[in-house]
C-alpha cells in the first residue's frame, strides 16, 4: 500500500521535478504585471498531479528532510511536526532571485462515501527583483470510495498580488466518476483573472490542468496556451545522489532506502522490516525527549502555532545547493 518514496518527496517534486520550462523562473522574467500573473498562475497549475488511489507514500519521521537541487532551483523540505503531520518548504531560484515558503497540513471529514480534506498552510511566491509577493491557497482533496473509488482535486483558489492589484480565482472541477459522466470535467479548470480593487475582469482561464489550460483576453477575444502538461511533465526524472558525503543523514532518501528498495524488489518481509525499524527509531527518539524533558526544535524553520493553524519561517535566506540534483537523460546536470 506505500509508494516508495517518503510524503516530503512527493511534496517537493510539485516545486523541482518538471521536464520543460523553468515556469518558477519564467514567473519573474516577464516585463507585464499581467503577463508576470499568467505565468504564476501556469506555474501554480504545473504543481497538480494525479494521486494514485490506495497507494500513499511513507509518513515522514520528525525531523526529517529533502533536499533538491534542479538548475537554479533549490528546495529544502523539514517535517516540523509529526503529530499533526506538518510540513514546512523553502525554495529559492539563484539566477531570477525568487523566493517560495509554504507550510503544509491538512484536516481531513468523513462523509459517508467520501472522505474530504482541506489541504491548509501558507503558500506565498516573492518575486524579489519585481518587489512582488503573491499569495495563494489550496484546493480540496477528496477521496471517494463509492462508486468508483478515486482521489481528486477540486474546489476554488485564489493567487492575489496586493502590489499589482490583480488576481486570478480558479475553480478545480472533481474528476470524479459521477460529475464526468455525459461531460468533458475530467480535470477541468475554470477561472479567471481580474483587477482586485475594481473587480474589473481581464482573462478568462479554462481548460485541463492535466493537458492544456488557456488564458482569453475578454476585450480583445484573443486566446492563448499558459499551460501545457505534456511539455512540462513529461518524462519526469528522480533527482540522484552527486556527493553521498554531503547528503544530510535526516535526508528522506536515506531514512527510508531499505524501505523503498525493498518495495522496488517487492521484497515485502524486507521492507516491513525496515519500516518498523524506522518507525521504532522515532518512537526511542521521542521517550529519550520526554525523560530529559527536552522540546524539539526544528533546525531550519522557525515554527508558529495558533490554535489549530501552523506557519513556518526560513532559517536562511536563501536555499543552498544540494547533492541530490536533477538530471536529464543524456547524464548532463539540467541548467
Amino acid at each position: 500500500m506505500n509508494l516508495p518514496k517518503s510524503t516530503l518527496q512527493s511534496f517537493g517534486e510539485v516545486i523541482y521535478s518538471f521536464s520543460g520550462l523553468d515556469l518558477l523562473g519564467e514567473c519573474s522574467r516577464r516585463d507585464l504585471p499581467i503577463e508576470r500573473l499568467k505565468t504564476v498562475v501556469a506555474w501554480y497549475i504545473s504543481q497538480f498531479r494525479p494521486v494514485i488511489f490506495g497507494m500513499s507514500p511513507f509518513n515522514p519521521v520528525l525531523g526529517e528532510t529533502h533536499h533538491v537541487s534542479n538548475g537554479d532551483i533549490n528546495v529544502l523540505i523539514e517535517q516540523v511536526s509529526h503529530h499533526p503531520p506538518v510540513a514546512a518548504l523553502h525554495s529559492t531560484h539563484e539566477k531570477e532571485n525568487i523566493d517560495v515558503t509554504w507550510v503544509h497540513y491538512f484536516s481531513s471529514k468523513f462523509r459517508g462515501a467520501y472522505v474530504d480534506v482541506e489541504l491548509k498552510g501558507k503558500k506565498v511566491l516573492k518575486l524579489l527583483n519585481r518587489q512582488e509577493t503573491y499569495n495563494m491557497d489550496q484546493p480540496r482533496l477528496t477521496v471517494r470510495f463509492l462508486p468508483s473509488p478515486g482521489i481528486h482535486l477540486a474546489g476554488k483558489v485564489k493567487i492575489k498580488c496586493s502590489e499589482t492589484n490583480l488576481e486570478a480565482e480558479l475553480h478545480v472541477n472533481s474528476d470524479s466518476y459521477i460529475e464526468r459522466l455525459g461531460s468533458n470535467n475530467n480535470r477541468s479548470i475554470k477561472g479567471k483573472i481580474i483587477e482586485s480593487s475594481s473587480g474589473n475582469q481581464l482573462y478568462d482561464i479554462f481548460g485541463h490542468w492535466d493537458r492544456t489550460v488557456m488564458a482569453k483576453n475578454v476585450k480583445t477575444g484573443d486566446v492563448e496556451v499558459i499551460y501545457d502538461a505534456k511539455e512540462n511533465i513529461t518524462g519526469l526524472k528522480p533527482p540522484i545522489v552527486k556527493n553521498l558525503q554531503e547528503v544530510m543523514g535526516s535526508e528522506s532518501a536515506l531514512v527510508w532506502s531499505e524501505v523503498s528498495e525493498g518495495i522496488l524488489k517487492k521484497d515485502w518481509k524486507r521492507a516491513g522490516e525496515a519500516k518498523r525499524l524506522v518507525e521504532e527509531k522515532q518512537r526511542e527518539s521521542l521517550k529519550q525527549r520526554e525523560a530529559s524533558g527536552e522540546s524539539w526544535v526544528p533546525k531550519h524553520f522557525s515554527v508558529v502555532k495558533d490554535g489549530k493553524d501552523w506557519d513556518c519561517s526560513p532559517l536562511q535566506p536563501t536555499v543552498p545547493r544540494d547533492p541530490l540534483v536533477i538530471i536529464e537523460a543524456q547524464g548532463e546536470i539540467v541548467n
